[in-house]
């Protein structure tokens, strides 16, 4: 009997000894939502790609607003005299004239004749070079830059030039302003519209990723819940899962924004001298985000991560709510 009990306890600390060694991962509780699955990496590249495509159309507003607002304090520094050729008029004494018709104003800074050489290289694009402006009726021009705070009285000056020099004409570039701030406001409008579409679709690709991940572990949410378990704790659980894939396909899509943005800049920096990249500066900068903008995607990724958690806090307590009111006895 004696032996018996002996051999019984030396058995028992054996299997204490077993469990003590077993490892910890393995006594661990299993989360409720699973850690990784298909759906899973599925909705990490989903997310991936919106915010790639939300920041990208974040970074092209900005690119489009702050290049608008480069046209725009550009063209309301100057104004622009253009005399045409004509039968009888001197234009070298036209340009003169007009310029010190112009000077004489209070708001005007400076004018500036644009001469020969200057207007050949501004036909040259569609006329070729070495032109002979001579040779054909080109229009010169005088640049009058004007003081943006005390502009000078448009119409007087239009006045005071026309009936000395009837081929003269004075262009404020107002139109070309109102233009310019329209097309501006309304690329602006169209880019948040698209990106709260963007958004829009993240938050709906996360209630069917929820929803999803709720069905496949469904009878244990259940049991939990009718034991007792709160809401706030089963909910907790899958915020927490949703916020890391979240930020993870965040700052995937987040990381491949700027790096087209960097791409786009170099490239910008490394081909200034070619036409292609002259037309593109004109329209776009050096597409340089700047500052400004990379704060932006940083905040586009948080705002998605946080954005992610949520909808799946709010599917979670509303798909516990809709047990309660289907099942109210148990």
């Amino acid at each position: 009997m004696t032996d018996l009990s002996a051999e019984h306890l030396e058995q028992h600390e054996q299997d204490a000894e077993a469990a003590e060694a077993r490892p910890r991962a393995q006594r661990r509780m299993a989360p409720i939502v699973p850690a990784q699955n298909i759906a899973g990496r599925a909705l990490v590249l989903v997310i991936a790609i919106m915010t790639f495509l939300s920041c990208l159309t974040f970074g092209a507003v900005t690119l489009v607003r702050d290049t608008a607002s480069v046209w725009e304090n550009q063209i309301s520094r100057e104004a622009t005299i253009q005399i045409k050729p004509a039968d009888g008029v001197d234009m070298e004494a036209a340009l003169a004239q007009a310029s010190q018709i112009a000077g004489e104003f209070p708001g005007v800074k400076s004018t500036r004749i644009i001469d020969r050489e200057a207007t050949a290289r501004l036909l040259e694009p569609w006329l070729g070079s070495g032109l002979n402006i001579d040779e054909l009726p080109v229009p010169r021009l005088i640049i009058v830059t004007i003081d943006e705070n005390s502009p000078p009285d448009f119409a007087a000056m239009r006045a005071a030039i026309t009936p000395k020099l009837p081929s003269a004409s004075l262009d404020d570039h107002r139109t070309w302003v109102d233009r310019l701030v329209a097309m501006a406001r309304t690329t602006v409008t169209i880019g948040i519209a698209v990106l709260a579409l963007m958004l829009s679709a993240t938050v709906l690709t996360v209630v069917f990723a929820t929803r999803g991940a709720m069905a496949g572990n469904g009878h244990i949410i259940e049991v939990l819940h009718f034991v007792g378990a709160e809401a706030a704790f089963i909910a907790r659980e899958f915020r927490r899962h949703f916020l890391v894939t979240g930020m993870k396909g965040a700052a995937a899509g987040g990381a491949a924004a700027v790096l087209v943005f960097i791409v786009f800049s170099w490239w910008s920096s490394r081909n200034m001298a070619t036409p292609q990249a002259d037309q593109a500066t004109a329209l776009f900068g050096n597409f340089a985000i700047g500052s400004a903008g990379y704060l932006g995607v940083v905040l586009m990724v948080l705002v998605i991560g946080a954005l992610t958690a949520a909808t799946s806090h709010a599917t979670v307590v509303a798909y516990l709510s809709d047990i309660d009111v289907r099942q109210p006895d148990a």
